[in-house]
């Protein structure tokens, strides 16, 4: 009896080590790319420790709030986040995020499985055909109205910026929030994307709105799968410790980083592998 508690607890032991370390990377690249944990959370416990997707998505979701309260705050005391920005573009990701959750948990978690890989992959590919953009300086009426346009601070004195086509961007985050409600991701790159390519935002204040928006959004998801019991504890308190040391961590670097190029390319490479092994093992019916 006491050798297989024993057992028992180096197995946990062991499970618990490597959600924290795996966190911890989670966390640092979900802070530097604004895409949140889940991206790498939900293929470490799937794949990895074979924990059931829907109890990989809860955790997931908890990380996703870890992460940006890990990270925003730091962001927007160095006045890089636009606000006014992040708060009106969450009425459009908390409306999506509610459907997407309600609707995750009627679908079989192999087309969950087939669904997020394909989500990543296209994000991978959206961020390497990413132009760089001179910062927009044309003025939308509605982003005026608004009050949107804003600026951020850079090395040699602060940079003016205006934001423009509201209403694209705005249905954007609706798709952005369905996706995450769906897979538990938060949906970063979606809303990066949306911010960068269609709202001409640069891509720093994209990346550190996307984290102020992120936790806000997973908290509406979050809601539904706490009350289904998608929520373990024993799995999301480490994933939660270890994601909020790994966004600790990233907003130190992001603000004292003067080029974001070479955050594109990891992000590009590693949810390129992770969705690769998420496509097959959901088309092999292993998830």
């Amino acid at each position: 009896m006491r050798q297989r508690l024993g057992s028992i607890f180096v197995t946990t032991l062991i499970f618990t080590l490597i959600l924290l370390i795996g966190s911890y990377g989670a966390g640092l690249l979900g802070s530097l790319t604004g895409l949140g944990g889940g991206f790498i959370i939900i293929p470490l416990l799937t794949l990895l420790l074979n924990v059931d997707i829907h109890y990989a998505i809860g955790a997931s979701l908890v990380s996703v709030i870890a992460t940006s309260s890990g990270s925003a705050a730091a962001f927007v005391k160095e006045g890089i986040t636009n606000m006014r920005l992040g708060m009106f573009l969450e009425i459009a990701t908390t409306a999506g995020a509610m459907c997407g959750a309600i609707v995750a948990l009627y679908i079989p978690t192999s087309y969950i499985a087939v669904l997020f890989g394909v989500i990543l992959i296209t994000s991978a590919f959206m961020s390497l055909r990413k132009k760089v953009y001179d910062i927009n300086q044309n003025k939308s009426y509605l982003a005026e109205k608004l009050k949107l346009n804003s600026s951020y601070p850079v090395g040699n004195g602060i940079v003016e910026y205006s934001v423009t086509r509201v209403g694209g961007g705005f249905l954007m985050m609706i798709v952005a929030g369905l996706i995450s409600g769906l897979l538990g991701i938060g949906s970063g790159a979606l809303k990066v994307i949306a911010m960068d390519n269609i709202m001409r935002i640069p891509f720093k204040v994209s990346t550190t709105t996307s984290n102020f928006m992120i936790g806000v959004t997973a908290s509406a998801s979050a809601v539904v799968y706490l009350q289904r019991g998608y929520i373990n504890p024993g799995v999301s308190m480490p994933v939660v410790i270890g994601v909020l040391a790994g966004a600790f961590t990233g907003s130190k670097i992001l603000v004292q980083s003067t080029s974001s190029k070479w955050l594109r390319y990891i992000f590009a490479f590693v949810i390129s592998v992770l969705a690769v092994q998420m496509i097959y093992h959901g088309i092999a019916g292993r998830i």
